[in-house]
């Protein structure tokens, strides 16, 4: 499988040249790294050209690098990945996408397969990467009034507000979170208290 996966990056080298950043074949996978600007022209081949014919997209998801590496990472923060299937040739690809910005913005893949209309929705909910041209992009997942975007690396565990039901008002309200914040430290095993002074024969009841 790796075999054929290595003949198709190579055969889309050729059909798109620098259009392409990279194309690597792991775990017998494709990854196709292309510029933003290149998505709609690049997609469009990739559905109609008999050779590739991805007719199906099955996901789209954005990844936030700020912490890859332990810091480590040195480029853009986003990224947005196309995961397509070829039903006509039984083989698949995934499509990546860095974006920078704030917010992180990138074509939407809308006209191309419909099925990226909620994936897309679902990307700018948790990540805030906006898709331009989308003709619905609004929140999926989270409420109307839900404060920034719970993917990111750098979004509170414990969230920025809290919801509760005001009798008085009869509607919900929000506020800002109460829940102190807290630090989970390493668990560190001890010797139990109560075997102290005693053998090994003795704690094992022996």
């Amino acid at each position: 499988m790796s075999t054929y996966y290595s003949q198709l990056a190579e055969r889309m080298r050729e059909r798109f040249g620098e259009r392409i950043s990279d194309c690597l074949v792991a775990h017998g996978e494709l990854t196709v790294i292309i510029d933003k600007g290149c998505l709609l022209s690049i997609g469009e081949v990739l559905r109609d050209d008999a050779e590739f014919s991805f007719e199906q997209l099955l996901d789209v998801c954005g990844v936030d690098y700020s912490a890859y590496g332990n810091g480590a990472w040195e480029g853009p923060r986003f990224a947005v990945v196309y995961h397509l299937l070829s039903v006509a040739h039984n083989h698949r690809l995934r499509l990546k996408i860095f974006v920078e910005g704030e917010p992180p913005l990138v074509d939407s893949a809308v006209s191309l397969w419909a099925s990226a209309n909620w994936f897309e929705r679902e990307a700018f909910d948790l990540f805030g990467i906006v898709f331009d041209g989308h003709p619905d992009l609004r929140r999926i997942l989270t409420d109307y009034g839900f404060i920034g975007h719970p993917f990111r690396k750098d979004f509170p565990l414990i969230g920025n507000v809290e919801m509760r039901y005001d009798p008085e008002q009869g509607r919900v309200v929000y506020e800002p979170v109460s829940i102190e914040p807290r630090v989970n430290q390493p668990r560190v095993l001890r010797d139990d208290h109560r075997y102290s002074g005693l053998d090994k024969g003795e704690k094992s009841g022996a």
